[in-house]
């Protein structure tokens, strides 16, 4: 099974979660945790990566952190 990512639309101002290599979104939400929520139900058996949203010590939003 692939990578789950989990990143802002800013299109739409939601969040997606989507396979590696597919464009088609799996979840999708107001937040990055109501995403989360529905990735974890699905697909209990994978860690999804998630895009940073803020500036912190450790990295930038142009960053993943894993889930």
């Amino acid at each position: 099974m692939s990578n789950i990512y989990v990143e802002h639309n800013p299109k739409t101002g939601h969040y997606e979660a989507k396979l590696a290599g597919n464009s088609t979104p799996i979840a999708t939400g107001p937040t990055q945790g109501a995403v989360l929520d529905k990735v974890n139900i699905a697909y209990p058996h994978l860690k999804p990566d998630v895009e940073r949203i803020r500036h912190t010590k450790k990295g930038g939003p142009d960053q993943w952190r894993s889930e």
